[in-house]
């Protein structure tokens, strides 16, 4: 059970439309070419399997690890590339998928990264844009729900490890 107050922000059925609605742009704007998914790892590991599978065009799926938040509730503001991409990705056209974009400094990093790896095309994809804590401007090509703030949990998203298993997203109230 949750230890602090938590409500549903978005629930599984929205979370689903959101996920093949943003496929259907992917499909659109690919047109049945090959796209990389490159799932930022741990959070992203369920929106990118729902993601793969609401693409109709052929899709490769790889993972790297990121890491930026210690136990708590906020980035500790150091970037640690803990895995790499193990395919590469130059000449190749790659999304970039992340769970939520707090303050866009790591996956300013990751773009960064990726980008020198010189793919044909590098586009960012995130379930959650979350816009009150950003601290450089990124670029996002999909996002499935935009929020200005709070802590959020469930469909892979997680506090200390835990809660990634709930099928709808929670905002914990301090």
């Amino acid at each position: 059970m949750l230890k602090k107050k938590q409500r549903v922000l978005f629930t599984r059925e929205e979370i689903a439309r959101e996920v093949r609605r943003i496929g259907n742009e992917i499909d659109r704007d690919y047109q049945g070419r090959e796209v990389i998914l490159a799932g930022v790892l741990k959070g992203a590991y369920l929106f990118i399997a729902d993601l793969a599978r609401a693409i109709e065009g052929p899709v490769v799926i790889d993972f790297c690890r990121i890491a930026s938040y210690g136990a708590g509730t906020q980035s500790s503001g150091i970037i640690e590339f803990r895995k790499e991409l193990e395919i590469p990705i130059r000449g190749k056209d790659v999304i970039i998928v992340e769970d939520v974009i707090d303050s866009g400094l790591t996956l300013e990093a990751l773009y960064n990264k990726l980008l020198d790896q010189e793919p044909r095309s590098l586009k960012i994809c995130t379930l959650i844009d979350k816009l009150a804590r950003r601290e450089t401007q990124v670029n996002v090509d999909y996002v499935g729900f935009t929020m200005d703030d709070g802590f959020i949990i469930g469909y892979g998203l997680d506090y200390d490890e835990r809660y990634r298993n709930l099928p709808d997203i929670h905002v914990m109230d301090e």
